[in-house]
């Protein structure tokens, strides 16, 4: 098994190579398995010829695409640049990965519903994206969709977290040191992701995928939050005294539309995979504890 890893310098790159170089779950030696950790210097996913001829000169079996554009509200005005890496560079791998028999994990997002459910969304429900970046994942989907490459999967996750790179944690622990007192978003619900646990499940599947047709999985953490429950939870926690106030969305406009509510259901993962997911909290802290 040669697996080649995008995007390796974001969060759940990161937490990837971390596990595989560590070797945490002994799959190296088990499965004679050869990883490629590369972001965009090393290999640029939009060059097509390029990825092409890394996988057929280090015989790679399986891509799990980590690249993305992830700047949600820089993508309003910088539409072509993430429709480029959503959409255009993801239908690369899905037709190289079809014509070189080649097995792809593509990692997608919440962001491609609009917020309106009232019960945890299904890989079956209605995706209807309000934002650029929503949108440019979803037609990353489709078009892996349409190319259908043998033995792949897409995986959506929500609100991710890691030790590695920006993100919302560590940016409420920032606040929390500079700030006596901060207003978070109340009325977002949704479902943290520790990018480990994304990643510990991705490395347990891959040997386990096999579907003639492409398949869409939901993995998040277990549980149900808003910000506001997050971040209460964050400071708790770290024992980080600050008062936080809940704000509603109306007062903290964004240029993106954030879903109201974009929990999902895991079920078809957990099922298929025989998955045990973390509770959000307890990986929260350990998460945490690292720091």
């Amino acid at each position: 098994m040669n697996v080649l890893i995008t995007g390796s310098n974001g969060q759940l790159g990161s937490e990837l190579k971390y596990l595989v170089m560590n070797d945490e779950l002994k799959i190296i030696n088990e499965n004679d398995s050869k990883f490629f950790f590369t972001d965009k210097n090393e290999l640029d996913i939009t060059d097509m010829k390029k990825v092409k001829e890394f996988c057929k000169n280090n015989d790679i079996t399986h891509i799990i695409n980590c690249a993305a554009y992830t700047a949600v509200d820089k993508a309003e005005e910088e539409q072509e640049l993430a429709d480029l890496i959503n959409h255009k560079a993801v239908k690369n791998l899905a037709i190289i990965s079809k014509e070189l028999n080649i097995s792809l994990i593509h990692i997608s997002t919440d962001y491609v519903f609009d917020g309106k459910n009232f019960k945890p969304y299904t890989e079956n429900d209605k995706v209807n994206p309000q934002s650029v970046y929503g949108q440019t994942k979803l037609d990353g989907e489709k078009a892996i969709i349409e190319i259908n490459p043998l033995n792949s999967i897409i995986i959506r996750t929500s609100w991710v977290y890691s030790s590695f790179g920006n993100n919302f944690v560590k940016t409420m622990l920032r606040l929390g040191k500079e700030r006596e007192e901060l207003g978070v978003i109340f009325d977002q619900i949704g479902t943290p992701t520790y990018a480990k646990d994304l990643a510990i499940a991705i490395l347990e599947i891959i040997p386990k995928i096999q579907n003639s047709k492409l398949s869409i999985y939901h993995y998040s953490n277990e549980g149900a939050i808003s910000w506001y429950d997050f971040t209460k939870a964050i400071f708790e926690i770290k024992g980080i005294d600050i008062k936080i106030n809940p704000i509603e969305t109306k007062d903290y406009p964004t240029p993106a539309k954030r879903p109201h509510y974009s929990v999902l259901n895991k079920s078809k993962i957990k099922e298929e995979f025989n998955l045990i997911i973390p509770y959000w909290k307890d990986s929260l802290k350990k998460m945490l504890s690292y720091k």
